[in-house]
């Protein structure tokens, strides 16, 4: 029967006979063999664009190589390293202290015998002085705790000393400066002020009649200064009487020992002892000469402020064992400021002519500020600011047992 599809929409009342014969004669196998094809020639594609050869199953590419010998990283230089190698009695050579901390070590001209100069960059070593007190260089006296030689030699000298360092900025046997400030510990906050203001180079004189002294005594030695006891001494002028157990010409060895002992009871952490006025007494050679015998057993330095011309302290320290430093230039005796800035520039042309000079200074405010910048622009000057204990004139050490 002949189709109407203008009233019968799209074949949907065909007979169900004339549907199925449609159905059979669509090619159904040369279909299958043509989607066959396809499929195998995009897996192909796939394999050769991606070179993937596992069908699109996860994997992962490891590269396997064969482990490489461990390297030795030297561990980085401490503070505590620095300072434990120099202040070590039974000192390495430079080579051994460089190899272990990683800082390379000069001798320069002018030096103690036996000092050692670390020559570092100032940003790479956060310096920290050894801990006080140290109990091998202290023992129980009278009036509290006294200096000692340790048992096994050590020194306060050593042992509580700041390590001089040389920037390596400056060329080797550059001129070297020290500067002692004295008066510390009479006024916390003058004292603070000038730990603040000046570079941890310069070493801080405490006068022994301070509050709290051990305190503000740390809190210098924390900020990197090594410091002095200043002992009160008998003046030419009456009226320039320190205080209370000054040593006098007048009393007995034994009666200034006592207070000698009573002065160095009263902190710890000191590398030695300086005058305190005492023009009169470091001329005196019966009276003086058993404070410095007394000093040097016990492992101290002496450090003479030469604000006297008359002193005996370099003979005298040398005779006695005791090591020994003094000053060449007194900053501030003229406390004009055109005064002071006249005298550190002879400092800085004594430094130049003899390769080291030692400076001393009250320790004034308007001192300390007048001192501070010019210790600032000192390497920019070509010379180096170091400490007091690496300029001192060592002698040998007497036995522990040789302490009086």
């Amino acid at each position: 029967m002949p189709v109407d599809d203008l009233n019968r929409p799209l074949g949907l009342d065909l007979d169900l006979d004339d549907r199925n014969e449609s159905v059979r004669e669509i090619p159904w196998g040369k279909i299958g063999l043509a989607g066959i094809g396809l499929l195998g020639a995009a897996l192909g594609g796939f394999v050769w664009f991606t070179n993937n050869g596992m069908g699109g199953e996860p994997f992962a590419v490891a590269r396997i190589e064969r482990p490489a010998a461990p390297v030795a990283v030297p561990p980085l230089a401490t503070a505590n390293d620095v300072t434990g190698a120099i202040n070590n009695p039974n000192r390495s050579t430079g080579a051994e202290i460089e190899a272990q901390s990683g800082v390379r070590i000069t001798r320069q001209g002018g030096a103690t015998p036996g000092a050692l100069i670390l020559q570092v960059a100032p940003e790479e070593v956060g310096l920290q002085l050894n801990p006080a007190p140290d109990r091998r260089l202290v023992e129980r006296g009278r009036y509290g705790n006294l200096p000692r030689i340790g048992p096994d030699g050590s020194r306060a000298l050593e042992v509580y000393a700041r390590p001089a360092m040389t920037s390596s900025k400056l060329k080797p046997g550059s001129p070297r400066i020290a500067l002692v400030i004295g008066g510390m510990g009479l006024n916390r906050t003058a004292t603070v002020a000038a730990s603040e203001r000046l570079p941890g180079e310069v070493t801080l004189g405490f006068a022994p009649y301070g509050i709290d002294l051990e305190k503000q005594v740390a809190l210098v030695r924390e900020a990197g200064h090594e410091v002095i006891l200043q002992l009160p001494m008998e003046s030419f002028l009456t009226s320039e009487t320190p205080g209370p157990h000054t040593m006098l010409t007048t009393a007995t060895p034994d009666e200034n020992l006592d207070h000698l002992r009573w002065l160095m009871s009263r902190f710890t952490g000191y590398i030695g002892v300086a005058n305190f006025l005492g023009a009169k007494f470091t001329a005196d050679e019966r009276a003086f000469a058993p404070i410095l015998r007394e000093t040097g057993a016990r492992g101290l330095a002496f450090f003479d402020d030469g604000t006297s011309t008359r002193t005996l302290a370099p003979t005298l320290s040398f005779n006695q064992g005791a090591p020994f430093s003094g000053a060449d230039v007194a900053i501030d005796a003229d406390p004009r400021p055109e005064a002071i800035d006249a005298a550190l520039l002879k400092l800085e042309t004594l430094a130049r002519q003899k390769g080291l000079a030692i400076g001393f200074g009250s320790g004034l405010p308007a001192a300390v500020d007048r001192i501070a910048r010019f210790a600032k622009t000192l390497e920019g000057r070509g010379i180096s600011l170091t400490p007091l204990s690496a300029t001192i004139r060592n002698q040998p050490a007497p036995t522990a047992g040789n302490q009086r």
